[in-house]
């Protein structure tokens, strides 16, 4: 029977996909990647009957990045970033071995239909998987294999029609993300790896791990840091207003504004009050009344929809996107990454209303809908990528959670509004004579409340009822007075606004925007206030007057919003992706050597705003080549400074640091320091010039001793190493001497922690093998007072995983199994391989699947 591979962008999507196409009869089994499944079922596809096989990926299988010796900070000039460096495609998880995964069930498949989503993110993971899959599957002599299905819901009759109307991937789309990844890429590595390390290396108290430059992320910060210029620079000016009180009846009096608003000298106003005090009483010169409408919304689209989450939900943009794509996912909203307001023309509304004709909150005011008349929605912008964001199926609280129903109710009353009737209300102004000045007051009375019943913060504020009255009615003036007032600054900008000014700018797309948001915030750029408001930090205002100074268009969104012109023409076939490519790249070229060969300016700048790395931190462990005390920078990033040879170490981030027992490392003398988790409870001692020097080939930047392979260093892991990690594939869990007396070993690429043998006074790992599992055996010599052992014994040597003496003194911490067998053992030591890193464990004996049964 002819296979058939389809081929989803989530879990959770596949399913709900298999599950319409098979009409709940399919069977679903997990395939070599845990994560995702695969659910089969037969069924008819271009007049056949045939075998599909409905599956997923987790996002972008591949990523983009530069060959490993480019990414070496030490031994790269960032301006090799630019050309020369050479890029590769790298799985995004290699742990989840997607690839793999993809190849072993596409094999003898003679078609496939790609399920991604409908936007060029969701293009450009089609062509990952095509590439991945075309070479394994079935070769057939047809004009067609490989299928594109376009979809905005997850609902039956979206899908089916999708599957009905299958169509090719968009390869020209594919390409406009490639150029954009390419580009954020070299561009943003090669300004941050300068301006990080130059940096770094000269201030103590910055408060960033990583100075990063990004061309979407640092025009984001600019508008944050130019309301702040503006707030900083605002000179409050005095100014003056009239406020007149009048009254018909004393128990109705009212407040009027003065038409000429305010003026801005004392003694002026001072004149217009004395004239208008000479009358005492204030004639009525006009009464209007208009009728007003105020228009329901356009449909809702992403950037709305991130706006609101801000605003009125208390949601950042980031996470207001995940939640809606969560919706999305279990079928109760429409694809939630649009910029269109306009529904197509044959879009049912009428349908999609019908199935909130249930609910409590508005289910009232879909039926009046329903049996008087939606109105037409409001015509908004058609970009022709997906509709707008709506509700797909009625749902509770109970069902979403908290948040997911708040962002789900926003959702589902926009779109009710937007065929609702628009608000009407009558406005009636009255303009009074007072002397020789004229002062009004208005008041609005509800007509018809209209789509503002479902989204009542939008309703009329309806004033106090004013009084019957017409023209040449004479009101008494009860008071005249001159108030004085204050301009004031503008405030900081709400994420609201922000998102609004880069979608005006062209910085990022409806999916990528909160992405920026959320990086600056991460960078400690700026930070979120009360009310969603983004303060830069010092380090943020110093960055970009930095770029002003330097170079504007750095910082300005006029280059970025221009490249990403050209990228939309790759997208519609208009440009060529090479020359787009390097057009761009040409131009930052320049200006990052510029910006490199005047990088003085903005550290003018930095010098009144952080104190010198030498002035900072507090001595700690000794320098390996001038053997004077290196100083220990706590402040973000922590590192240790050597002012004597003006060199500074990073060190690992997010625990404590503190100096190792004054041991040194035997390859260049430094002085051990001690890291310490604040949250695992994962300790491990390292080298500061080995950290960021690997001294072996093939051995990772910015490892500790754990993972150092010295053949005979008594703390690297062919000393210290146990056996392999029973969680994942490529960790040895190594014993920690610092951990007494509550011992444990600890993964030194997982977070898997073994605790064993607590109040035991000495542990050391030992010599031999153990015969079932191949892990090294290990020597326990435990408290008199408090061994498990026969009488007058105290120290035993056996298998942490075999040996039934110290099977009940073991347990696992900070580890889900993902596997009914996981691979041990292994981890031998090595014998010294050179310069290079020791071979790959040997494959686990049968007596390991006890370990991990034990373990769950």
């Amino acid at each position: 029977m002819r296979t058939v591979m389809m081929v989803a962008e989530k879990p959770s999507l596949a399913q709900s996909i298999a599950r319409i196409l098979s009409k709940g009869n399919c069977t679903s089994r997990k395939g070599l990647n845990a994560s995702c499944f695969v659910h089969e079922f037969t069924g008819i596809f271009q007049g056949q009957t045939v075998r599909f096989k409905m599956t997923s990926v987790c996002g972008h299988v591949m990523s983009l990045d530069f060959i490993a010796k480019y990414n070496n900070w030490d031994k790269v000039d960032p301006a090799e970033l630019f050309s020369k460096a050479p890029t590769e495609k790298k799985e995004v998880n290699p742990k989840l071995h997607m690839v793999k995964f993809l190849q072993v069930e596409a094999r003898g498949c003679e078609d496939l239909v790609l399920w991604l989503d409908c936007d060029k993110e969701g293009e450009n993971i089609c062509f990952e998987v095509l590439e991945a899959v075309q070479p394994v599957m079935k070769t057939v002599i047809r004009e067609q294999t490989v299928y594109r299905a376009k979809f905005s819901s997850i609902t039956d009759t979206d899908i089916w029609k999708a599957f009905n109307q299958l169509g090719e991937p968009n390869l020209n789309e594919a390409l406009s993300v490639d150029a954009r990844q390419e580009l954020d890429l070299r561009i943003g590595c090669a300004f941050t790896r300068f301006q990080t390390k130059y940096f770094q290396g000269k201030y103590g108290n910055l408060d960033s791990s990583l100075i990063s430059f990004g061309p979407c992320q640092t025009p984001t910060l600019g508008f944050c840091v130019e309301r702040h210029d503006k707030i900083q620079s605002f000179k409050p000016e005095n100014y003056w207003v009239i406020h007149a009180q009048v009254f018909k009846s004393k128990d109705n009096p009212l407040f009027l504004d003065w038409n000429r608003v305010k003026v801005f000298d004392k003694e002026v106003g001072q004149m217009f009050v004395n004239l208008v005090k000479t009358s005492k009483e204030a004639q009525v010169a006009s009464v209007i009344k208009k009728e007003k409408t105020k228009p329901r919304p356009l449909a809702l689209n992403t950037v709305e929809m991130l706006r609101v989450g801000s605003s009125s939900l208390g949601m950042g943009p980031q996470y207001t996107m995940q939640v809606a794509e969560r919706l999305y996912t279990q079928g109760f909203i429409s694809y939630p990454r649009t910029e269109t307001t306009h529904y197509p023309e044959n879009f049912d509304l009428k349908g999609t209303l019908k199935q909130q004709i249930n609910s409590r909150f508005w289910g009232e005011e879909v039926k009046n809908l329903l049996s008087n008349g939606i109105n037409h929605p409001k015509k908004g912008v058609d970009v022709g990528d997906h509709p707008p964001i709506t509700p797909m199926h009625s749902a509770s609280e109970e069902e979403l959670g908290s948040d997911g129903w708040r962002l789900y109710e926003y959702i589902t009353r926009h779109f009710i509004a937007t065929v609702s009737q628009d608000c009407k209300y009558l406005q009636t102004t009255i303009a009074f004579n007072i002397g020789t000045e004229v002062f009004t007051c208005s008041g609005k009375t509800l007509i018809s409340s209209g789509y503002t019943a479902l989204m009542p913060w939008q309703g009329i504020s309806l004033e106090e009822d004013l009084p019957l009255c017409g023209r040449g009615d004479i009101f008494t003036v009860d008071e005249i007075k001159l108030v004085e007032m204050q301009t004031s600054p503008p405030d900081y900008l709400t994420e609201a606004e922000l998102i609004t000014l880069m979608e005006k700018h062209g910085i990022g797309t409806d999916a990528s925007i909160p992405v920026h948001i959320n990086n600056i915030c991460q960078r400690n750029y700026v930070t979120v206030e009360h009310g969603r408001k983004l303060k830069p930090t010092n380090l943020g205002i110093v960055l970009v007057h930095g770029y002003y100074k330097i170079d504007a268009e750095l910082v300005l969104p006029t280059i970025r919003s221009a490249v990403e012109k050209q990228l939309n023409l790759i997208a519609l076939g208009q440009a060529h992706f090479q020359e787009v490519l390097q057009h761009a790249l040409d131009i930052f070229k320049r200006k990052f050597h510029y910006f490199v060969d005047s990088i003085c300016g903005m550290d003018e700048l930095m010098e009144v705003s952080f104190s010198p790395i030498a002035e900072a931190g507090k001595p700690m462990s000794r320098c390996g080549k001038c053997r004077r005390f290196m100083k220990f920078i706590q402040a973000k990033s922590s590192r240790l400074h050597c002012s004597h040879c003006d060199e500074t170490y990073s060190l690992p981030q997010n625990g404590a640091i503190k100096l190792y027992k004054e041991l040194r490392c035997p390859l260049d003398d430094f002085e051990l320091v001690l890291w310490t988790s604040g949250t695992r409870g994962k300790s491990y001692p390292l080298c500061p010039y080995c950290f960021s020097n690997p001294p072996f080939r093939d051995m990772k930047k910015n490892v500790g001793c754990n993972e150092c392979s010295h053949p005979s260093c008594q703390h690297s892991f062919n000393s210290l190493g146990i056996g392999q990690c029973v969680e994942c594939d490529s960790g040895v869990l190594v014993l920690d001497p610092t951990s007494a007396p509550k011992w444990k070993m600890s993964c030194n690429r997982c977070n898997v922690v073994v605790h064993f043998f607590e109040h035991a006074h000495r542990v050391q790992v030992a010599q031999e093998n153990c015969n079932a599992c191949d892990a090294l055996l290990v020597t326990v010599v435990f408290n008199k007072a408090q061994t498990p052992l026969p009488a007058c014994e105290s120290q035993h040597t056996g298998c942490v995983f075999c040996d039934p003496v110290f099977q009940d003194l073991v347990a696992l911490k900070h580890a889900t199994m993902r596997h009914p067998m996981h691979r041990g053992g292994g981890a031998r030591r090595g014998q010294g391989r050179g310069r290079g890193r020791r071979g790959p464990p040997k494959k686990p004996k049968d007596k390991m699947a006890e370990l991990a049964a034990y373990f769950v």
